[in-house]
């Protein structure tokens, strides 16, 4: 590794010397302001553009508006640049010796059709038609921290327990990593993004009102994250590590090599962590009356009428994650960029189940159940996109081609042992499941700007996905030794998605007003197979389906300008909610014996529409960002807990979870933002979700009709002390919820994190808490006419960390994304 370092060292700086071997270099300086405030533009782009219109060099503002710029001698164009902000040119510069420029002011670009920009220092803000974009490398908790936790700090974002990630408390969301489907994601799943580091993500978008461009998956909307790709010329990069305790070890670096021919990009990450977590669960049986064979009722009582379960979780996992990419410009503007990324995990968890097992109080039994389960996981991708920007206007084709590959296996070896009244081993079980899935995108996107302000996109989109799940379960003979295939269980399902979708959409700006209107055309496949051959003697089992739906999803974003800094947005869009393949896999998991989940096969996709009104106002000091919504949802996906008929081995009944479609469901919320600066060494964040949602839908006779509302708020400080020392606290407390059979109870966590720079401002030791009062758990409870169902988890427990991370010819905060001719982010494609 040091070597090839050194290699790419001396390669960058042999060609940077090449491009100007005689040229003595001279130091330029200034600042730049914003205009009608003074306010420093930090990490503005300062550009030296030669005769023959090529960027020989360029930098980037500190955080009190000041440039400091290295240029070889000569004459320049100077450019100076902002997102959001219109840009400024002074021309025929004879930069000869070291030279102070006069302080340039840059203006609000409000001409632009979809974009105001919002600062804060713990996060950036720039609200769009359809978006919000936080920019959140300032964030010094994230320091140490997963892509996953990251998200928990992003405003109108939740991250559960668990894992789950929710948009305005609803978990329907669509993940993007780079404006498309992909792997670094996971595959439907979010485990993938506990496994990445924060310090790989530039910023997250969040669509709440996506236009016709986006996927129409996702109906809460979608997350787009975009991962950092430098744009300074030049060798730069920076490498991170950390050590945490509970032992959470990782180390990420990143390097950029970029000239006016190629830009070479990498990020590389290992990390090994060990995560314990707890969970409790109390089950109370009640008597029940049931019909025997003449039709006569009968009472019923429980084997056991309270069965009390405590799991310990310990999971170590170790890893390894790149990615590599190489952007070739074959002119001034089309590029091709060429990027794969590997990911390679080992994880070891064992879940220790204690039973108890009750009646009238009094413990008649107890059995301990351990399951060992290891996971071998291996994803790669590799994707190519090609980008021709016509011109300066914003005319621009692009392409996109991405096949991606997971492949997963799982071993779990259950053991239980009676512990109480007597000491006896019970059946162990074996489990092998092997996961392969396999995805294509292709895409073609092409926008094209008419006169000054109207734009019209149009573009196609395929994915083709396939996944294979081979569970394969041994169940011991008594407790002989001897494992023997349970063929009612064991199968071989196959899961086919594929969805083709078209889209155009026009937007235009008429004074204060601006709109963009899309229509998006989705046609989807979805198709599952069980392998028969591998069920023997079980007939119950017809699990094969094709199913075809097509639909039209139409968008409508508006904009009205009150004032400069002050403006009402209005969005409609519909969306769809497909099932992944373990809603629809009806084969049950086998963690616990009393609690499983099962799949669902007859799950239709369900659909909504959504309606936004947003409001921004922006004064010197303080935004507000604010909306008030309402989606309105059919055949809606809802998680029911039912008695299976079914016993354990030990005669304690066995209680299923599964997703079925229910007929509606209404949610209305709003929610505010806001960011606060009274002083520069001050900085307040703070923001506030209220949802309410109304379910109605019967299964099997029962009525599932809930109401609920519920909220989430989060508050963010960050405080500037001497000696470069700077101190963060992130507060977030979700609300009471529930819905027809399950209340679940608040939650409160607090994150803390403390920062220095150090080596020349090159470097930087920060330490921070995640949970500091270790007060993250869920605790609800689950009501139905037979059981009652009490339980608290805890993911992951209380996590100290200490990050050092230090840079190479680049700044504390990277540069903020170029601009191209139509306003969109260089490194956020979006289709």
């Amino acid at each position: 590794m040091k070597i090839n370092l050194l290699i790419l060292f001396a390669f960058a700086t042999s060609l940077l010397m090449a491009q100007n071997p005689e040229k003595k270099e001279v130091n330029i300086k200034g600042l730049i302001l914003e205009e009608g405030t003074d306010y420093p533009l930090e990490y503005s782009t300062v550009s030296f553009i030669n005769k023959q219109g090529k960027t020989v060099t360029g930098g980037i503002t500190d955080t009190e508006g000041k440039y400091s710029i290295d240029v070889p001698a000569g004459v320049y164009t100077v450019k100076y640049e902002f997102i959001s902000y219109k840009p400024k040119e002074v021309p025929n510069q004879n930069l000869n010796k070291n030279t102070t420029l006069p302080t340039v002011k840059l203006a609000l670009d409000v001409a632009s059709l979809d974009e105001v920009v919002v600062r804060a220092e713990t996060t950036e803000v720039q609200v769009r038609l359809d978006k919000k974009i936080y920019n959140i490398g300032k964030d010094l908790t994230a320091g140490g921290a997963t892509v996953s936790d990251a998200l928990n700090n992003v405003p109108s974002v939740t991250v559960d327990v668990d894992g789950a990630i929710a948009l305005r408390g609803n978990d329907n969301v669509r993940i993007l990593i780079n404006g498309k489907p992909s792997a670094i994601a996971g595959f439907g799943s979010t485990d993938a993004l506990r496994q990445l580091p924060a310090e790989a993500i530039e910023r997250v978008e969040v669509i709440t009102s996506p236009s016709a461009r986006y996927d129409a998956e996702g109906t809460a909307g979608i997350l787009n994250i975009i991962l950092k790709k430098e744009k300074t010329l030049g060798l730069n990069g920076s490498l991170s590590t950390s050590l945490g305790v509970p032992l959470n070890s990782n180390a990420t670096g990143n390097i950029n090599l970029r000239t006016d021919k190629f830009n070479i990009f990498n990020t590389t990450g290992v990390y090994y962590r060990n995560s314990p977590g707890n969970a409790f669960f109390d089950n109370r049986y009640f008597s029940r009356t049931v019909l025997d064979d003449d039709g006569n009722p009968v009472t019923t009582d429980p084997q056991f009428d309270q069965v009390i379960e405590r799991r310990k979780y310990e999971r170590m996992g170790k890893g390894f994650n790149t990615n590599l990419g190489i952007e070739y410009f074959l002119t001034d503007r089309s590029s091709v960029t060429a990027s794969a990324f590997y990911r390679k995990g080992d994880g070891n968890d064992e879940t220790t189940n204690n039973t108890f097992n009750y009646n009238d109080n009094t413990v008649e039994q107890q059995i301990t159940r351990i399951e060992n389960e290891g996971e071998d996981d291996e994803t790669y991708q590799l994707s190519l996109n090609y980008v021709n920007e016509f011109n300066d206007n914003g005319h621009k084709l692009t392409a996109d081609f991405q096949y991606e590959n997971d492949t997963e296996t799982e071993t779990s070896f259950i053991t239980e042992r009676l512990i109480f009244p007597t000491i006896d081993p019970l059946p162990a079980e074996d489990i092998i499941q092997k996961e392969d899935q396999k995805e294509y995108l292709a895409q073609v996107d092409y926008v094209l700007p008419i006169g000054e302000n109207a734009q019209f996109e149009a573009g196609y989109r395929g994915n083709f996905e396939e996944s294979i799940t081979d569970y394969t379960l041994f169940e011991e003979d008594g407790t002989t030794g001897n494992f023997i295939r349970n063929d009612r269980i064991s199968n071989i399902f196959t899961y086919n998605e594929n969805v083709h979708a078209f889209y155009s959409q026009y937007g235009n700006k008429l004074g204060k007003f601006s709109f963009l209107l899309g229509l998006r055309l989705e046609n989807t496949q979805l198709k599952g197979k069980v392998d028969a051959e591998n069920i023997t003697g079980n007939t119950a089992f017809d699990l094969n389906f094709d199913k075809n739906y097509t639909g039209l999803f139409p968008t409508v974003n508006l904009t009205y300008e009150l004032k400069e800094n002050e403006n009402i947005t209005l969005g409609y869009n519909r969306r769809i909610n497909r099932p992944r393949n373990w809603f629809i896999n009806p084969f049950p998991s086998r963690s616990s014996e009393a609690n499983v989940f099962q799949g669902n096969p007859d799950l239709d996709p369900a659909y909504a529409s959504a309606f936004d009104l947003g409001y921004l106002k922006r004064w010197k000091k303080l935004t507000l960002t604010s909306s008030i919504y309402y989606q309105y949802e059919t055949d809606a996906f809802e998680r029911v807990q039912e008695e299976t008929g079914e016993v354990t081995s030990n005669g304690i009944p066995v209680i299923r979870t599964i997703p079925i479609n229910l007929s509606t469901n209404e949610r209305y919320g709003f929610e505010f933002g806001l960011l606060y600066n009274p002083t520069k060494w001050l900085n307040l964040n703070g923001s506030f979700n209220y949802f309410l949602f109304k379910t109605e839908g019967f299964y099997n006779n029962v009525d599932y009709g809930a109401e609920n509302t519920s909220y989430f708020g989060r508050f963010s400080s960050k405080v500037k002390l001497p000696a470069k020392i700077e101190w963060q606290t992130n507060a977030f407390y979700r609300g009471p919820s529930n819905n027809s059979q399950t209340e679940s109870e608040g939650i409160l966590s607090v994150d803390m994190a403390m920062s220095k720079d150090i080596i020349n401002d090159n470097a930087t030791l920060a330490l921070n808490v995640r949970d500091l009062f270790n007060s993250r758990k869920r605790n609800s409870i689950t009501t139905t006419d037979t059981f009652t169902s009490e339980s608290e988890f805890q993911w992951r427990q209380r996590q100290v960390t200490l990050t050092f991370t230090y840079r190479f010819n680049q700044k504390k905060q990277r540069q903020r994304p170029e601009r191209n001719g139509n306003g969109e982010d260089d490194g956020g494609f979006e289709g």
